[in-house]
Parts: structure tokens; sequence; C-alpha cells
């Protein structure tokens, strides 16, 4: 990697910056600072040195290190336009003007599969990094280029000629020839596939790079960059962000845990005494420069979830479930229960799914009597049954959070069981993963069910924390 003017390189890094404070980052001029004087030391001829000195300088945690490496591509990559030792060794596309049909011959696909797999059997780096950007250059284009903003990379496109996927077999049999006699298959096969993956995330990030060459750094940085795992959106989180999600539950229970324990702290003191104020004044002179406040022992409060178990809003309700039970001991109390159309109490079971809380939600709807005679949500008849049966759960000092997108199928969304409800807790507060914008459309019965309780906005992890630190009593 060829070293840039002082210029450039200053332009380079505070995009950096800018890029990841935009993903939400907190990053100050003191660790930008420090972050230069990295690459003042370090230099430009080792990038994955540099890589790593900028990171230590700019990130506070691991789970930052995902979007960083991703927004350190684009503003620090290999080479400007086609890396060099593509240039020096560019492949040969066939003379066919179109990529071949099904059925017919493709060399260059061939030759590229056959060094893939020489190159993930042999798990080199070095030689897959190469190999990503020759499969881009040559699978990856599109457009014409007559019009501006038509043309540019795809990573989708490039993989979809190359189907990594299909070599499995072929590197699993060279393997099988290295590997001890004692190693399974299934524990080779899934090596494989970790290569595999590994080598579809640099074809992804030499596209991408080659885009922001196109179109700005900073503007492919903001949109092409996946988000930390405390800002996917509840509603969109795949398998693997969720079970990344869940990771960050404990982690995150100590962070609320200490505010919720230093804003107990705080309401401890309580008004002013003004009878031991004025006998403390007597000694300045009857100036009251140390007041003496009224000391009261908050009780810990009560805690009652209520959550929708459904569909796409059961990953959002078992992030919680499990972030709630991690913050336990901050709370006198804590009773959890899940419905689709039908309440349940779930709480001995989320006690002992926090061996395998991937399965919660599964072992929720399998063993908890939480769904009727069908399994679409029915948040009227699910308040009704809690309101029926569970009421003595809410007391005066109890604090209800409901957890749900409110989407009722059209059904009654039993505004009085929610007021019974509301009438016997301290505070209500009904939290909703679905953006603001969405909810008077379709089944949606959030409008009806704000205008009794407070509904927040709660899309990802990050707006949790800051919801449950702000919300709930102490």
């Amino acid at each position: 990697m060829t070293t840039p003017p002082a210029a450039d390189t200053a332009a380079r890094l505070t995009g950096l910056v800018r890029a990841l404070r935009g993903h939400g980052l907190r990053i100050g001029p003191a660790e930008t600072v420090d972050a230069a004087a990295v690459l003042d030391v370090l230099g430009f001829t080792d990038r994955e040195q540099m890589r790593a000195g900028l990171a230590a300088a700019l990130l506070r945690s691991d789970g930052q290190r995902t979007v960083f490496d991703a927004a350190f591509d684009l503003f620090f990559p290999l080479g400007v336009g086609t890396p060099e030792a593509l240039r020096a060794d560019p492949p040969s596309l066939p003379d066919e003007t179109e990529p071949p049909r099904f059925g017919r011959p493709d060399p260059l696909r061939d030759r590229l599969r056959e060094r893939l797999a020489d190159a993930l059997a042999a798990d080199d780096r070095a030689a897959q990094a190469r190999l990503a950007a020759e499969v881009v250059e040559a699978f990856g284009r599109y457009g014409t280029g007559s019009a501006p903003g038509s043309d540019g990379w795809s990573a989708h496109q490039a993989l979809g000629r190359l189907s990594p996927e299909t070599l499995l077999a072929r590197i699993l049999a060279a393997l099988r020839q290295e590997s001890p006699a004692d190693l399974s298959d299934r524990v080779l096969a899934d090596e494989i596939r970790r290569r595999i993956r590994d080598f579809r995330a640099q074809v992804s990030g030499e596209a991408r790079r080659r885009v922001a060459e196109l179109r700005g750094a900073e503007r492919i940085a903001e949109r092409a960059v996946a988000p930390t795992a405390d800002r996917i959106d509840f509603l969109s989180a795949g398998r693997e962000q969720l079970a990344e999600l869940r990771r960050t539950v404990h982690p995150l229970a100590r962070k609320l845990a200490t505010r919720l324990a230093a804003r107990r702290r705080r309401a401890a003191r309580g008004r002013i005494d003004l009878r031991r104020t004025l006998r403390r004044s007597l000694t300045t002179g009857g100036v009251p420069l140390r007041p003496a406040y009224r000391l009261r022992r908050p009780a810990r409060p009560e805690l009652v979830l209520l959550c929708d178990v459904s569909g796409s809003v059961a990953g959002f309700a078992d992030f919680t479930m499990l972030l709630v039970q991690a913050m336990a001991e901050q709370f006198s109390k804590v009773r959890v229960f899940a419905f689709v159309n039908r309440t349940a109490e779930v709480t001995d079971l989320l006690r002992r799914g926090q061996d395998d809380p991937a399965r919660l939600a599964a072992r929720i709807l399998a063993e908890a009597k939480v769904m009727g005679y069908h399994g679409n949500s029915d948040y009227g008849s699910a308040l009704g049954e809690f309101a029926e049966r569970h009421l003595d759960a809410v007391g005066p000092r109890t604090c209800v959070l409901v957890l749900g997108d409110a989407r009722n199928n059209h059904r009654d969304p039993n505004l009085d069981a929610l007021r019974r409800i509301a009438g016997r807790a301290r505070r209500v507060f009904w939290l909703n993963p679905e953006q603001p914008a969405l909810w008077s459309t379709g089944d949606s019965a959030a409008p009806a069910y704000a205008d009794v309780v407070e509904m927040h906005s709660c899309r990802n992890a990050r707006r949790l924390g800051e919801l449950i630190a702000r919300l709930l009593p102490v």
C-alpha cells in the first residue's frame, strides 16, 4: 500500500471517524488525535498492522470491530482502483459478449473455481484476497457506463456466478487426505463452510470498496456498512444477528444495573427538612449553607413483563426477557407473562432457559399455553385473560412493560382490560418494535392502545437500554 499525501491521509482518517460516529460509535477528539499518532508511527507499509493500531486507538469494545473493519476497507483500501496484483496479471475474460448460458463452457469460471478450491483447502488468506479481487473484476461489474450512477460492482452477482458453496465436496476430499484419521467429516465440513463464509465476506468487501471509489466512501459507509449489534432492528434481525444480540445481554444488563443503582441512590435524598436545616443554620449565622433532607428508603420496584412471542416480534420479546432476567436483582420481584392469543406465566421457563437462550421462544411456544385454536396474535384476548386471571401480579409498586407491535389482526383490542391493568399498576409502558410511522397502518391497534398507556418505539437494543434506564421507577 503506497503512502498517500498528508492532506489525503487526514481526509481519510477524518472520513473514517465520521463514518464510525454515524454508526453510533463514540469517538472523541482525543481518540482521533491518538489515531493520527498511530498512522504517523506505523506508516502504511503493513496494512494489517495499521488496521490493528487504528482499531486500538478508536474502539472501546470488541463488538465494534466488524463495523470498523468494513469502514476501514473503504477509507484505507489496498489500492486505488484495481489492486496492483490484479493489474500485473489481469484475468482474461472470455471472448463472448454475454455471460455463458447454462450448459455452455466457462473457462474463466472453471479456472477461478479450481484456484479457489486450492486456496480454501490450504487456508491461504493472501491467495483468497487476490482471488476475491479477480472474481469481482471478472463477474461483478454491471451497467454500461452510459448513464451516471447506472454502473457499479455487485458481490451478489459475482458470487452467484462463482458458486463457492458447491466446492465443499472437492475441498473436503482434499482435506481428508491431509487431516488426522480421527477428525470427522462433519468437523471438516464445518471448517470448510467457515472458510467459504470468510471468502464471501472478502468478495463483499472488495465490491464495496470499488463502489466507494465510484460514488464516495462516506456515502457507501453510511448505506452499505452493517450496523453494530445494538443498532440492528429487532424486526429485521436474522438468526446470526439475534445470536450476537443475545451475547450482549449480560454486558448491557450490568450497565443498566449500574445506572439504576445510581438513580436509586440519588432518589434516596428526599425533600428538604426545613426544621433541621434551620437548626443547622444557627452555626453559620442563620445562613442555610448545609441543607438537611428528609431521608427516604425507597423499596425496589416490582416488574411485570407482558410479551407477545409470535412471529418476528419473538426476537424482540426474547431479548428483552433475557435482559430483564439478567437485571432481576434490581427489582424486588419479576414476573414474566407471554402470549400469542392466550396468556401464560413463563417466569420459571425463563429462569431455566438461560442455559439455552437461542431456544427460549421455541420452549415457550411448546410448553406454555399461549395459543388457542389459532396461531395469530390477538392482543384483546390476551389482555383480557391477563386481567381476569393474573391481575393479582400487579400492585401499586408494579411497573408493567407490554412488549409487542400491537398488530391485532383486526380483532377487538379490548381497551377496557388494558385500563384495568393501568388502574392497578404504578406505571404501564408499551414498547413497540415498529417505527411510529407504521403504527396507524394495516391491522395495527397501536393508536388505540397509545391513548390508554404510554407507547414508545423500541427498534433496537440501544433504544431498549435507553428506555429501561429512563422509564423504570426506582
